[in-house]
């Protein structure tokens, strides 16, 4: 009988076929589009909505932000830990289904309360969406081609935006509001079944071989341990904590940026599917395929990159941001409004790519979950909620411009999350002058162990003793190798 546990046989079934990386990650990104459609679907569509349920900004915000984000963010902890331990592809196909059906029944709603509850359901479905794939893509492919291929995937949302303002505005203009919610849930199903027929279950950690990540002991794999794990690491807690600011900037900013222009600026449906539905697909879509670009570029020189990047385009955003909210008119704003979507999303591509490389392969759908807990809690979460309030707030005292008020309000996350990510570089750099101390110890102990014929001793990097040959200096073990066969 077989000794192999239970778990390994069940998350690494061989493949009864092969299936071309491009092919998987064009799946994987049509995925995406539709989960950031299905959620971004009512704040599209919110004048209409708000129109016909009477809803006020505040409400708006709840939806879109905090009722999403709190099933979203802590389903997907659990759902991850699934995901790590069985077939990645069912658990995306599956959830895949649920959240289109749940985008359906949120064109049936009648009232708020009903409303909430179908986003909510959204947000258990799409909870198993994004995590398993980028494990999935890390497994297709190597470690140099990951941002790049985790930048085009994350044109998800851009694209997902900018269809969803295309065809949703559109379609809600010559029929209904709920008419985008039946079509968009329909095709959502459909590509589940297709995920689930099609794309098979890669091999975890088949690109890793001679990294770190898959060198290094797996460590205990309890589901409490993880999450202890992931939040102790330093490195980590600041990337998803310094990400979580630049996206409550996001969404905190496109959850509204619809209402905005056609309250404020003066935008009617019909432009918003034609003008702003060509300003979210290219310029945030060219945005985020440039970060992969740059990413791939200098984060194989220096990983620091990994954060100054996000740093330095989210503080060349702000000014642009301003701008946009002072526009008097909707083609300037429009204009003024490419900058933020060109530079607010680089921190995504490279804080999932700088994650992704940190951990083991057996942990990467957990930990690419627990990277989005915190980045969407803080960002989806609160960054709508934040910008609905504070327009109720100012609406006695400014009227029609209150929401313009409550995006001023906003610009300051733009220095706290640059300030953030200067931090997460000086950590970094930190970290490798300690591996590097850490490596010049260990070749020292090495020269000392083969002069005196000293059986060497010393704790890997989760506290156990071993004979070195699983040390963390990959230098140092291969010049151990080459003098021990001289």
């Amino acid at each position: 009988m077989s000794t192999e546990p239970l778990v390994d046989r069940i998350a690494d079934p061989p493949a009864a076929r092969t299936v071309r990386p491009g092919l998987v990650l064009g799946m994987l990104c049509f995925i995406y589009v539709l989960n950031f459609l299905d959620r971004q679907l009512l704040s599209i569509l919110a004048k209409p909505i708000q129109d016909g349920l009477q809803i006020s900004d505040g409400q708006l915000g709840m939806l879109t932000g905090f009722y999403f984000a709190l099933f979203y963010c802590f389903i997907a902890i659990p759902v991850g830990w699934l995901a790590d331990r069985t077939n990645r592809m069912r658990v995306l196909s599956i959830a895949c289904a649920l959240w289109s059906v749940a985008t359906a029944a949120c064109g049936m709603a009648n009232n708020y309360a009903q409303l909430a509850l179908a986003r909510m359901a959204v947000g258990v479905g799409e909870a198993g969406g994004v995590p398993p794939s980028y494990a999935i893509i890390s497994d297709y492919f190597p470690r140099e081609r990951r941002g790049a291929a985790m930048a085009i995937f994350n044109l998800g949302p851009p694209l997902g935006s900018a269809l969803g303002v295309a065809f949703g505005a559109s379609l809600a203009a010559a029929f209904d509001w709920r008419i985008p919610f039946y079509v968009i849930g329909a095709v959502g199903v459909a590509a589940a079944v297709a995920v689930y027929i099609l794309i098979p279950e890669p091999r975890r950690g088949g690109h890793d071989a001679g990294t770190g990540a898959a060198t290094a002991p797996a460590a205990p794999g309890g589901f409490v341990a993880t999450i202890a794990r992931f939040f102790s690491n330093p490195l980590l807690l600041t990337a998803a904590i310094a990400s979580g600011a630049a996206n409550f900037i996001t969404y905190g900013m496109s959850n509204f940026a619809t209402l905005f222009l056609m309250r404020e600026k003066g935008m009617q449906l019909g432009e918003v599917a034609i003008w702003y539905a060509l300003v979210v697909g290219v310029c945030m879509s060219a945005g985020i395929y440039v970060s992969g670009q740059l990413i791939d570029r200098f984060g194989a020189r220096s990983k620091a990159a990994y954060a100054t990047i996000p740093a330095i385009s989210l503080l060349l955003a702000l000014p642009f941001f301003l701008g946009f909210v002072w526009a008097p008119h909707w083609p300037l704003a429009l204009a003024l409004l490419c900058g933020p979507m060109f530079l607010n999303s680089f921190f995504l591509s490279a804080t999932v790519t700088f994650v992704q490389s940190e951990v083991h392969p057996s942990q990467r759908v957990i930990s690419g979950a627990l990277l989005l807990l915190v980045m969407n809690f803080i960002g989806l979460g609160l960054g709508p909620t934040y910008v609905g309030m504070v327009s109720d707030f100012f609406q006695p005292t400014h009227g029609a411009h209150a929401l313009q008020t409550a995006f001023f309000a906003l610009a300051p996350m733009y220095l706290i999350a640059a300030l953030l990510f200067f931090e997460l570089a000086r950590r970094i750099k930190r970290a490798k002058r300690s591996q590097e101390k850490v490596c010049d110890e260990l070749q020292v102990a090495l020269d000392h162990s083969l002069r005196w014929r000293v059986p060497l001793r010393m704790l890997d990097p989760i506290g156990r003793w071993n004979d070195g040959k699983s040390a963390s200096c990959g230098h140092a073990r291969r010049n151990f190798a080459w003098r021990a066969r001289r």
